[in-house]
């Protein structure tokens, strides 16, 4: 599951976070740096998958 949600985290990076952590903190942090940048969403989003365990 960690896989689609990097995919995910490629392709729409607040996608993945929304995935993997819901509608918290992570989720805007992660739309606001994709809206400054697309690649600081990549990096921002592919850490909190990679390092928050998941809830599924």
């Amino acid at each position: 599951m960690d896989l689609i949600r990097i995919i995910f985290a490629v392709i729409l990076p607040p996608l993945g976070v929304f995935l993997q952590v819901g509608l918290g903190k992570h989720f805007w942090l992660n739309i606001l740096l994709t809206l400054l940048g697309y690649i600081p969403g990549i990096v921002h989003a592919v850490w909190v998958i990679a390092r928050t365990p998941s809830h599924a």
